[in-house]
């Protein structure tokens, strides 16, 4: 397939000063490494050479949706860590590099020789950063962990889905990626912190304790008030009515937060005399009868077209939206404003469309610029750089290093 003709993206300088060791795979630990790759800096993604590592396959096919949009803007570096010559190469990029992260079982990095002791005897100011599935230490630290397995742990599982209808995971990985995201928000509160100190450090997360966190004001309704909140489907913990409604065509999500927007909602149905009805006034009240307040808002909302009841909303300033599929997200107005998807030439599939970066800045903004590169593929230039010469590169590759 020839690729279309693009116009060159041009990189992001915001992290350009930046080299950042990826031994990652998966999920988590690549939505971090993502977030820097975006904006600027140098990720080289390390990844055992074919036949080394068991569990290879586990990300996916390298062409495949997933691993384009997790691994995109990184050069690829396959070096065999279980090996002395691989592990003094990798050693010796650590000694040019500003931060190594990974996401093996916690005791793996030990056992490799690269825990962050090993790392910070050859450079000072490194800054390795692990996400694991429960932490580095405790009871659980050797599990195996996933996402899924997280979001039962953390308590999402139990706060999702209709009442009385058992537990039921969110439908992306959310434990992963909140993960991620805090694993980089500690990567660059430790960067902050070295330009004072000049010193490194260990930044540690979990996909259990991303997903607690994620939780948020429910876990804290637990902790303050000792509720144990249940699930409540489409509805709002406590604002009524905040969910979802039928139309005479499809579904709208319907956000009712104050007594003021309830009035206004009032008028945009044509009734205003539940404005001020005693059992649906005020928060509390309406919450107290929520079956009610559905039980009267169904057959309306039933009687006309989405689109139609959207418009009598804004027109008010109640707030609501369509809900949507994933091809119709892509389709709205202002996610194609808000540049979400974004195209990359690949060498062989053409013009690849991903998900970008949901964070502008004014000056430096992310960028995509380069697809995920072919395994291997930057070994030499990157080796070249920490001054290894070719025929060490050539015997390098003759014995399986890299």
């Amino acid at each position: 397939m020839s690729v279309p003709a693009l116009a060159p993206a041009t990189p992001s300088s915001a992290l350009s000063s930046l080299r950042i060791l990826d031994l990652t795979r998966v999920r988590a630990g690549p939505t971090c490494c993502r977030v820097f790759a975006d904006f600027g800096a140098d990720v080289i993604k390390i990844e055992a050479p074919d036949g080394v590592d068991p569990n290879e396959t586990m990300s996916g096919a390298r062409d495949g949706y997933d691993m384009l949009n997790l691994h995109r803007n990184k050069r690829s570096l396959t070096l065999n860590l279980k090996r002395a010559e691989g592990l003094e190469v990798f050693l010796k990029l650590v000694e040019s590099a500003d931060v190594v992260v990974e996401n093996y079982r916690p005791d793996v990095k030990t056992r490799l020789g690269i825990d962050y002791p090993a790392l910070k005897a050859r450079n000072p100011r490194i800054i390795l950063a692990s996400i694991s599935g429960f932490g580095q230490d405790g009871p659980y630290a050797g599990r195996a962990g996933f996402d899924q397995i997280a979001q039962g742990m953390g308590g999402l599982m139990w706060v999702t889905g209709l009442p009385g209808q058992g537990p039921v995971r969110a439908g992306v990985a959310v434990a992963d990626s909140t993960a991620g995201l805090y694993a980089a928000t500690g990567i660059l509160v430790a960067l902050r912190e070295r330009d004072v100190s000049g010193e490194g450090q260990w930044v540690q997360t979990s996909l259990l304790q991303a997903q607690i966190a994620l939780c948020d004001f429910q876990a804290a309704r637990y902790l303050v008030d000792g509720t144990v909140p249940p699930q409540a489907g489409n509805d709002h913990p406590y604002s009524t009515p905040m969910g979802v409604v039928e139309t005479a065509d499809g579904f709208i999500n319907l956000a009712v937060g104050g007594d003021g927007q309830w009035r206004d909602l009032c008028r945009a149905i044509q009734r205003s005399d539940l404005a001020a009805h005693p059992d649906y006034a005020t928060q509390p009240q309406r919450l107290a009868h929520r079956e009610a307040v559905w039980a009267l808002l169904t057959p309306i909302f039933a009687a006309d077209t989405s689109a139609n009841w959207l418009a009598r909303l804004e027109e008010v300033g109640v707030p609501a939206g369509p809900i949507y599929r994933m091809d119709e997200v892509f389709e709205d107005p202002q996610v194609r404003h808000l540049n979400v998807a974004q195209s990359v030439a690949h060498p062989r599939l053409g013009a690849v469309t991903l998900v970008g970066q949901p964070i502008g800045l004014s000056r430096t903004p992310p960028a995509m610029v380069a697809p995920l590169s072919d395994k291997g593929a930057d070994c030499d230039a990157i080796l070249a750089e920490i001054g290894i010469d070719a025929g060490r590169i050539a015997t390098l590759r003759s014995e399986g290093i890299i």
